[in-house]
């Protein structure tokens, strides 16, 4: 697993974010059925399917972090790995989620998806969107998280200016995807309603949403875009939406283009401006930073050669753990032993605590403080004289 270490506040060049709803009846088989065909196609190297708090509570390599538990309202946890271009490794991790509320379950089940590789990301390698869930129309799991907006497709901007305006506020505040904008200069046909996103390298199809303005809404488009975040639309343009308002002084001249031709035919400078967009340092929110560390710190699906340094590891680990508690006794020990000699003598060896020797009782000593003056001038005397035989030396 790449291990870059990046700023916590783009997303990593190794890694491929995602996150939507699907509003079909079984997520889950969805996702355990194209995992089954692509491995069987030798797509994919090998996949895991795995109840979040089984996989939590049974696996040595799940995370302690907190930030990296999936939480208790998610449904399953799905794992997969695949080879891409010189053999680069990828690993990705989808986690499905019970709805926030009852009011909600009617919006589909949320679900996120994170992918890293092992070298920058490539945007012709395959999508981990289609890795996981089934790249067809009739599998509805490419809701965004913000309300009536879908990926594959084109989604028409509302006609109200009050929720035009909330729409483009969500967009460019609560989305993970790049939002790009599309002026109709007339009313297209068959081929012109086709997704500009059609044209984009495989692992970008996914990560871009097409909004279309019909030929009646050029103005209130542009009013409401410039309000909101700072950019214009012109007419029969399109315009690439900022990630917050005015996030860039140069974004509306860098990210918009004047004409886009919906004929059918391949728009070159837009699909060029978004790649360009798509490339520059995107901003990390909080909730996909955590989806990141998930994956990075919770995996379960390893090669055997990553189960054998596992084990080395993990044996290496518990012999250190068995020498420090061996060390840890033997500390114990010898503070016990201690103790039991320290006791011992205490006592005198027969449990019972010794008595004080007892102290010669003298008679009371005389307060005066005469009598104390002279014990004290009887510490500088010298040593008494003999006395002489035969008496006082001036006699006789």
């Amino acid at each position: 697993m790449a291990k870059n270490s990046t700023a916590s506040t783009t997303v990593p060049d190794t890694a491929w974010l995602g996150r939507g709803r699907h509003l079909g009846p079984e997520p889950e088989r969805d996702v355990r059925r194209n995992l089954l065909a692509l491995k069987a196609a030798r797509v994919i190297d090998d996949f895991l399917d795995l109840d979040p708090v089984e996989a939590a509570r049974s696996s040595d390599l799940y995370p302690r972090d907190e930030s990296a538990d999936p939480g208790p309202s998610a449904r399953r946890l799905f794992e997969a790995r695949w080879r891409v271009a010189d053999g680069v490794t990828v690993r990705a991790q989808l986690t499905t989620y019970e709805p926030e509320s009852r009011r909600a379950e009617g919006e589909g089940v949320p679900w996120f998806l994170a992918a890293e590789a092992e070298l920058p990301w490539d945007a012709d390698w395959p999508s981990p969107a289609t890795v996981f869930w089934p790249d067809s129309d009739q599998v509805a799991w490419d809701h965004e998280t913000v309300p009536d907006v879908r990926l594959r497709t084109t989604n028409h901007l509302p006609q109200d200016d009050g929720e035009l305006r909330r729409l483009l506020r969500a967009c460019t505040r609560q989305s993970w995807f790049v939002h790009v904008v599309v002026h109709e200069a007339m009313t297209p046909d068959t081929l012109g309603r086709r997704p500009v996103t059609a044209f984009l390298p495989p692992s970008l199809r996914h990560r871009v949403v097409e909004h279309r303005a019909t030929p009646d809404q050029a103005l209130i488009a542009d009013f409401a875009m410039k309000r909101e975040l700072g950019v214009g639309i012109p007419r029969g343009g399109a315009v690439i939406l900022p990630p917050a308002p005015h996030a860039l002084d140069d974004h509306a001249e860098r990210f918009t283009v004047r004409n886009v031709f919906l004929d059918g035919t391949e728009p070159t400078e837009l699909l060029d401006k978004i790649k360009e967009f798509a490339s520059l340092p995107q901003r990390l929110p909080a909730d996909a930073e955590q989806v990141l560390t998930r994956l990075r710190q919770g995996w379960h699906l390893l090669t055997p050669d990553e189960e054998l340094v596992h084990a080395r590891a993990m044996v290496t680990q518990y012999a250190r753990a068995l020498e420090s508690m061996t060390a840890s006794c033997d500390l114990y020990r010898e503070a016990a032993e201690s103790a039991l000699e320290a006791l011992a003598e205490a006592t005198g060896g027969d449990g019972a605590p010794r008595t004080a020797p007892a102290v010669a009782t003298t008679a009371k000593e005389d307060p005066s403080p005469w009598k104390s003056l002279t014990k004290t001038l009887a510490r500088f005397r010298g040593p008494t004289p003999p006395a002489q035989e035969g008496g006082h030396p001036h006699d006789g």
